[in-house]
């Protein structure tokens, strides 16, 4: 077995619709189960959880839930899983003390992995311990749903599109409860969504699901710069890159984030220095030349080397650059790519007229 890695694989048929999918992911951060609705994400969930039976393999860091060739299945209620839905699944006849008390009392004292307060910090509502849940927004139930998943002390946790029924606002006030989940705890998570800006703010490992089928699985920052992947969307193509706070220039306003490749300067934001960042970088907001240029309004130059080319039309070329091992796509014309005689191995430098973080 191998201790320090998930291991699905799994078989079924429903109807006209098959489920044949293979995949590993770590056992610590979020595994995003990205792809289309109706792909069969949910399914994998279920599968996992024990709830749906296929036929294959669940093994959770050598702790195996099901091994068909063995005649291994664990059911469900044996399976130290938290699972949350867009339905938050709250008890109306409870308050939220109440809520995540039933989740907590499940567990023996000896096996909590997660402490009844720190759970309620990590989602931010002491407040509304005494309230009722049908007197909370759709983002404070979702808090609440996930303190009382977290409660049940989960070797894995499952969340189902757990923003999916939520406003954008909700949405952006429960996206940060998420980060600090992602940061502070060890426990994987299991992420299903087909928003792409939700993958991006909290993906480490990518499972691209498609027609029950997985296209892809490995780091996000390895998937999501794939040209093959990146040439179906067009428009919207782009990179992910970490990066840290590395200061302030109150004179210009200006926030300095550092990453692998250097160093970005963007608009002022109120962050700690040392503060990890995502930035989102649009395949379209960069370009190429063989030199670095002076006179510019663009701050943003990079030195890198292009490892790999793809036509996403007639008119444009998608180019896939290493910036100090960081992956940075850039979308130039065919025309433009011919008059640079771009290939594979040449070195050039990139401009980044924007970005955004996510």
């Amino acid at each position: 077995m191998n201790g320090g890695a998930i291991r699905v694989r799994l078989a079924d048929a429903l109807g006209e619709f098959s489920l044949e999918v293979a995949f590993e992911a770590p056992m610590r951060g979020v595994t995003a189960l990205f792809g289309p609705s109706g792909g069969g994400k949910t399914s994998i969930l279920r599968c996992v959880a024990g709830l749906r039976r296929a036929r294959g393999l669940v093994d959770i860091g050598g702790e195996c839930w099901q091994d068909d060739e063995a005649s291994r299945f664990v059911a469900p209620h044996r399976r130290a899983v938290g699972y949350v839905f867009q339905d938050t699944g709250l008890f109306p006849h409870l308050d939220v003390r109440g809520n995540l008390e039933f989740g907590y009392r499940r567990i023996a004292p000896a096996e909590r992995r997660v402490s009844f307060d720190e759970a309620v910090a990590l989602l931010g509502v002491e407040s509304l311990m005494h309230r009722s849940t049908d007197k909370l927004s759709g983002g404070q139930r979702q808090r609440v749903a996930i303190a009382r998943a977290l409660l049940t002390s989960p070797r894995l946790l499952l969340m189902d599109e757990p923003l999916a029924a939520l406003d954008q606002a909700s949405r952006g006030e429960i996206l940060p409860y998420l980060e600090r989940l992602h940061d502070e705890l060890a426990m994987p998570v299991f992420y299903v969504s087909h928003a792409a800006d939700e993958v991006a703010r909290l993906a480490d490992h990518l499972v691209l699901v498609e027609d029950g089928r997985v296209r892809a699985a490995g780091a996000f920052d390895d998937i999501a710069s794939r040209l093959d992947i990146a040439r179906e969307h067009g428009a919207q193509a782009d990179t992910v890159i970490a990066t840290t706070v590395a200061g302030h220039d109150d004179h210009w306003h200006l926030t300095a984030l550092s990453f692998p490749g250097g160093t970005f300067q963007v608009a002022r934001h109120h962050l700690a220095t040392g503060h990890p960042v995502r930035l989102r970088v649009l395949a379209r907001d960069v370009s190429l030349t063989l030199d670095r240029q002076d006179g510019t309004s663009i701050l943003n130059i990079f030195p890198a080397t292009v490892t790999a080319m793809a036509d996403e039309d007639d008119a444009q070329s998608l180019v896939r650059l290493d910036v100090g091992g960081t992956a940075l796509l850039a979308r130039v014309t065919r025309k433009s790519a011919h008059a640079l005689a771009l290939q594979p191995g040449q070195r050039v430098f990139a401009q980044v007229k924007a970005v955004a973080l996510v």
